[in-house]
């Protein structure tokens, strides 16, 4: 690479970090404290209401806010309904049927609504939201800095490349994550939300064929700890193509925040192709064996990192707004 290269591709980066620090700057703990000062407790309360009906909801959540956040930035654009003219995010295949959890954002904005009208955005609420539902589940309690704005656009077509397959290997996830302003390390933190929650088998049975035909050899992968592939084929039988069936992504402790994920993965337990491929990569392997042994720093490593991931910005000169109805742009 020439030097006049090198010098555009370092001033680049500088606009980049410049942005996300100025984003940053604009959120903070305590936003609504003045205009809406019950904003975060009216989340809550919606949240545990409906954990209480159905606790998969917290995975939901979280992955929403992730998957929100990974497309657009955080702007909310994954709430969108798709419309006669356009095909939004939640439509895609890799969204529908695996997010859930939005009746309780609209449940949350309705109240906010009543109460404050026209001031909390909806990626406030899916924020707050993600971490109302990590700590249901006994995970770590964090603060939300807030102040985001809604998205105004949301396309089916601007998913596939943004969120992580489950088929990537480490080059692909760090590659993917370090477009996204997050480095290696926070990906390994990150990845330990797959914790909690489930897994469609169509996705281990068909994308990711880790079960019946593993790169066409019609076996299991034999990177699969073998006690563990009985188990996912009785959860997940050959037939299973469909989206009805499920498997937990922890097979120890699939309702509890916890870092057995990492232990699961460093005896080949990791559900996805891209769970095993942390073990293949010195660095990554390094952060596995980390959190696997440190619970607690680990807490602090993912608090740490999901508030940086949920200050993603909107994308360069899109305006945000503060949708009345989170489904619909204003």
């Amino acid at each position: 690479m020439s030097s006049k290269m090198q010098s555009k591709c370092f001033i680049a980066l500088l606009v980049l970090l410049s942005i996300f620090s100025c984003f940053e700057a604009q959120l903070q703990v305590g936003f609504y404290s003045k205009t809406c000062p019950s904003a975060e407790t009216i989340v809550t309360q919606q949240v545990t209401q409906a954990f209480g009906s159905n606790p998969g909801i917290a995975p939901g959540l979280v992955r929403m806010h992730f998957h929100d956040c990974f497309v657009h930035g955080c702007d909310a654009s994954v709430l969108i309904d798709s419309t006669t003219g356009n095909q939004a995010e939640k439509d895609s295949p890799i969204n529908n049927p695996s997010l859930r959890g939005f009746e309780v954002i609209d449940a949350a904005k309705a109240a906010l609504e009543a109460q404050c009208k026209g001031i909390v955005s909806c990626a406030d609420i899916l924020a707050f939201a993600a971490r109302d539902s990590i700590a249901l589940v006994k995970g770590p309690a964090y603060s939300v800095p807030s102040g985001r704005k809604d998205g105004r656009v949301s396309m089916m077509s601007d998913v596939g490349g943004n969120i992580p397959s489950p088929v990537m290997n480490v080059s692909a996830l760090t590659t993917l994550f370090s477009l996204k302003g997050l480095t290696q390390d926070q990906m390994v933190t990150l990845s330990g939300a797959h914790t909690i929650g489930v897994s469609h088998c169509n996705i281990i049975t068909t994308v990711d064929d880790r079960l019946y035909n593993f790169n066409g050899t019609n076996m299991p992968d034999p990177a699969l700890n073998p006690s563990y592939v009985p188990q996912l084929q009785a959860a997940c039988p050959k037939a299973s193509t469909s989206t009805s069936s499920v498997v937990n992504m922890d097979p120890v402790t699939p309702a509890v925040f916890d870092n057995k994920y990492y232990s699961n993965v460093l005896v080949n337990k990791g559900l996805f192709t891209s769970d095993w491929t942390l073990r293949t990569n010195a660095a990554t392997a390094a952060g596995l064996n980390a959190n696997a042994n440190n619970q607690a720093q680990w807490f602090n490593k993912f608090t740490a990192a999901i508030v940086k991931m949920g200050s993603i910005p909107l994308d360069a000169g899109a305006v945000g707004e503060i949708r009345t109805n989170c489904r619909v742009i204003n």
